[in-house]
């Protein structure tokens, strides 16, 4: 079987996932497109073979009954739209993160796809397909470390576009850290607080920079995290989980050591797409798996609404200055098996 899919937004990394999905990856094939930009969408649409279909409207190409499974790499505010539509369609639908916008936008997902009856959704959070995360993780769930106690992050990028403001730091780049960390230690967050260091010089006049924030878990874990977003010297991102029985250390990338110059040195990535690359290519061929298997093992959307309360529990810590509680409740029953189940 050979699933037929259709892509909302013809951007960047719509443009990259079509890619994968048309071209590279096994068991897909790409046979619709929209965009807001229809010039655009047309011009990826005639570069695939066969040709894809463009669409006027999202709407129309997730009701299409040539179209089974549906991805949404639009702008970020027309995720829940586009998503509730897949769902009352009864179409499986990979939204890239975030969800939504807002947690409540995340929470009316979760409450239309319990309401459906059948699990469709999964979010894009690549990081837990990264082969580094992976193995770190095979060290806690073997329990080589112990139990966990501790974890010490960093999420450094060279710069940020001027697009970059507010509190993205939080709502874009650590909401990464947000869902790998509470995939990694299988555990939920109950409290965050945000501390503001002293400003970078490298960082534009109305963009705080770089943050440091602080979860515990229910088990009692605590995490810290720097988040530095105008780190001139690459991107970099590192992970420490300390244990009672030893720590473990997320793999640094792949690199040549050179002797040069009178000097012993690494090379440190400058772009996150060169750090993440592979991730993406393993994390839609599970999903494609996943489709035709009629299961749901990836991010799921109540892990897209958590990791939305969360950051906004951040942001309202940052501007606050208190330790302010994560309070979202039980994981519903419906999560508890990630399984689509077939349609009447």
């Amino acid at each position: 079987m050979t699933l037929k899919i259709g892509v909302i937004g013809t951007g960047a990394i719509g443009q990259e996932h079509i890619e994968r999905l048309h071209n590279r990856l096994v068991g897909s094939t790409v046979v619709a497109v929209n965009d807001i930009n229809k010039t655009q969408a047309e011009a990826v649409a005639k570069s695939l073979t066969p040709a894809a279909r463009v669409f006027d409207s999202a709407q129309e190409l997730i009701a299409d009954p040539d179209v089974d499974a549906v991805v949404v790499a639009s702008w970020g505010p027309t995720h829940d739209e586009f998503v509730l539509a897949s769902i009352a369609a009864g179409k499986p639908v990979f939204c890239e993160k975030p969800l939504a916008t807002t947690a409540a936008a995340c929470r009316n997902i979760v409450d239309a796809e319990i309401a459906s009856g059948r699990q469709l959704v999964q979010v894009g959070f690549m990081r837990r397909y990264d082969r580094s995360y992976r193995l770190l993780k095979e060290q806690i769930v073997n329990g080589n470390l112990g139990e966990p106690l501790m974890v010490h992050c960093a999420h450094r990028n060279p710069s940020v576009p001027d697009v970059y403001a507010g509190d993205m730091a939080i709502t874009d780049s650590f909401v990464h850290e947000i869902d790998v960390l509470r995939w990694l230690l299988d555990d939920d967050y109950v409290s965050a607080q945000v501390i503001m260091p002293r400003k970078t010089k490298h960082a534009r006049q109305d963009l705080d920079d770089p943050h440091m924030i602080l979860l515990e878990t229910k088990k009692g874990i605590r995490i810290d995290v720097e988040v530095f977003v105008n780190c001139p010297y690459g991107y970099d991102i590192q992970c420490q989980v300390v244990g009672e029985d030893g720590i473990g250390y997320l793999p640094e990338p792949m690199s040549v050591l050179l002797r040069k110059d009178a000097k012993l040195s690494h090379e440190i990535l400058q772009d996150w797409k060169l750090r993440f690359i592979d991730s993406y290519d393993v994390e839609l061929q599970e999903w494609i798996e996943s489709v035709k298997e009629g299961v749901v093992r990836g991010p799921t959307a109540w892990d897209g609404y958590f990791a939305s309360v969360t950051a906004d529990a951040c942001v309202e810590a940052k501007h606050s200055g208190r330790i302010v509680p994560i309070q979202i409740g039980e994981r519903p029953s419906f999560y508890a098996h990630s399984v689509l189940k077939p349609a009447a």
